[in-house]
């Protein structure tokens, strides 16, 4: 089933700190990770919650699942709008701390963590990822093109109506963020019967993978949707969209906003319309986004974000665009 990729947790209140732990911990055994794994995510959890409690007023937590073909990883990203750091660096180190602890925290999860990263700006705050692997041989991806997904429920919603999905093939990567119209169970359904028609089609071009996607949810309240593929072979990207989904290209030098065309997908969609392609050499980076996302975003913003896993940077859109009223997705790829 397509839902959301991560669940918010408020962690700002310390009373229910206790509370984060036992459902992250309780979310991590349905996934089947490894017991020795779950008792380190609890540990990080304490020190992240910990961390938020003393530095900042507003702390978030996502934590993801994802099943990673058998052998599952949770993700955490801790975000704030506290302080931030001068020196993040300085302050991984055991014995470095501002508020006359021990100043092991921030060591300690890098130490139980197989990926862990912080970026952070005085003034704006602070972004912390942690992945933990069930299967820790299993944690270096060597696909040609590296997705990092964050999607967010409406709070307040059970599940989600934005989904993300995609394909693989020995000759390319294919995507999808679809948004059903409205919020809740419906617009969830919409986008899982999308999913369920995008898994099946065998063909390569995004925009005839949207007409038969269109075909097939007419029974549906419809959805807004963007595909994008990766061609290993020719590379290059191609793109096509119905909707307000925000697709941007980018690299290091040049980013381009693709554009949508105007309808809904499963009710009326353009009698003609067309790929878009763009080179990878120019553009080696994807992000796309659903309307939960303001999409006046300025890369500018995060100085040597490209030396970063690619979940600081949509964490960071998502610190600073959600709209908190709309199920909310951001996703960035990446050719390697």
């Amino acid at each position: 089933m397509v839902d959301a990729t991560h669940i918010s947790f408020a962690a700002d209140d310390r009373s229910y700190f206790s509370l984060i732990k036992k459902e992250i911990h309780r979310l991590a055994t349905e996934a089947g990770m490894n017991a020795g794994r779950i008792n380190e995510l609890d540990l990080i959890v304490a020190e992240m919650t910990s961390n938020l409690y003393k530095y900042s007023d507003d702390g978030e937590i996502l934590m993801g699942t994802f099943a990673n073909a058998g052998s599952p990883y949770i993700e955490l990203i801790s975000i704030d709008n506290g302080p931030g750091m001068v020196n993040p660096a300085r302050m991984m180190v055991d014995g470095v701390s501002t508020t006359n602890t021990l100043g092991h925290g921030l060591g300690s999860m890098k130490r139980l963590s197989d990926t862990f990263e912080l970026y952070s700006q005085p003034g704006w705050g602070t972004i912390v990822l942690s992945r933990v692997y069930s299967d820790p041989e299993k944690s270096k991806a060597d696909d040609n093109v590296i997705m990092r997904p964050i999607v967010v429920s409406k709070p307040g919603e059970k599940t989600s109506g934005d989904g993300f999905v995609y394909k693989k093939t020995d000759k390319y990567l294919k995507m999808m963020l679809a948004d059903g119209l409205g919020h809740g169970p419906e617009a969830n359904k919409a986008i899982n019967e999308a999913a369920a028609a995008f898994k099946v089609f065998p063909d390569y071009s995004p925009t005839e993978t949207l007409r038969f996607i269109h075909a097939n949810i007419k029974k549906t309240r419809g959805a807004v949707i963007n595909v994008v593929g990766y061609h290993y072979g020719e590379k290059k990207w191609s793109s096509a969209g119905v909707g307000n989904i925000a697709a941007r290209m980018f690299g290091p030098i040049n980013f381009k906003n693709h554009m949508s065309y105007n309808g809904i997908v499963g009710h009326n969609i353009p009698n003609t319309m067309n790929d878009q392609q763009y080179p990878a050499d120019e553009f080696n980076q994807l992000m796309l986004c659903s309307d939960g996302i303001k999409t006046r975003i300025d890369m500018a913003k995060y100085p040597l974000m490209y030396k970063y896993d690619l979940s600081i940077l949509a964490a960071a859109i998502y610190k600073d665009h959600a709209r908190k009223n709309d199920d909310m997705s951001v996703i960035i790829a990446k050719v390697k």
